[in-house]
């Protein structure tokens, strides 16, 4: 009797060891339909469209290859000839690929609008931000001002250029200046205690633990810029990312937007 048992499950257990690998196999394997989407995105929205993209990717299986960049850098990254199949830009970098015939027509959606702001670091004294005047005063007083350097094309340094020009210290600020390759990396410097203050998109101050929002420009000098997502003329899988731009668009992210420093675009 032993003998037959025995002789059963040698018989059985190929079979089950079998049952048992699909089993796996199936639980193991990807969801149907996913696919490995490259996004190519402004600095100015990482922080929140890696989370919306992490949660997304969990939700759909999708894979995400993810470069980031100032709008300098992003417009020498597309000009390669880097793929992409969603490119998240600011509005007037997109501009300039919609009329190149880069992008494909109807595929444009604006995300929202985001003001610059000061950085300072947790527990500092709250500086007055309250007119232009008292901003100037607070850029001429601070001993070390953290900004993207404008020659990486980013909209942040190449405003505040222009605001130093307008009030008339560049030479006192560029002095004391920590130059950094974007907004996010200039508010880390505050955080590290290497700046007093950064200047920079409200959306790269938001994230960054150590530092917090001082408050916005005066809105006299304010900058708003819209960021919008489109899919390339070459996306090799346009229907995932018309997929993924409908869900960083829809409803449930409105809050996510929001407190990110976001406002809805206009």
């Amino acid at each position: 009797m032993a003998a037959l048992v025995r002789a059963g499950w040698g018989f059985a257990m190929p079979r089950i060891l079998g049952f048992v690998i699909a089993i796996m196999a199936t639980l193991l394997a990807p969801p149907a339909g996913a696919a490995d989407i490259k996004v190519i995105s402004a600095g100015a929205v990482r922080g929140l469209i890696a989370a919306m993209i992490a949660d997304y990717s969990r939700q759909t299986g999708h894979k995400f290859d993810f470069k980031v960049g100032t709008t300098g850098q992003l417009r020498a990254i597309i000009a390669s000839g880097e793929p992409a199949d969603l490119i998240i830009a600011s509005a007037t970098l997109m501009a300039e690929l919609e009329t190149s015939g880069k992008m494909m027509p109807g595929s444009r959606a604006d995300l929202g609008r985001v003001g610059i702001g000061v950085a300072i670091r947790e527990g500092a004294t709250m500086p007055d931000l309250s007119t232009p005047a008292a901003f100037k005063q607070t850029l001429i007083d601070a001993r070390s001002v953290a900004y993207t350097d404008p020659r990486e094309g980013g909209t942040s340094g190449i405003y505040f250029i222009g605001v130093l020009d307008r009030f008339g210290i560049a030479d006192v600020v560029t002095r004391k200046a920590v130059l950094t390759n974007g907004g996010r990396a200039a508010v880390e410097k505050v955080a590290q205690g290497e700046a007093e203050i950064a200047v920079t998109l409200i959306s790269e101050i938001v994230p960054v633990k150590g530092a917090r929002l001082a408050a916005p420009v005066p809105q006299a000098l304010q900058l708003y810029t819209v960021y919008a997502a489109a899919i390339p003329a070459s996306s090799t899988d346009p229907a995932s990312a018309r997929a993924l731009t409908a869900a960083l668009t829809g409803p449930a992210m409105a809050e996510r937007w929001k407190a990110a420093g976001f406002e809805p675009p206009k």
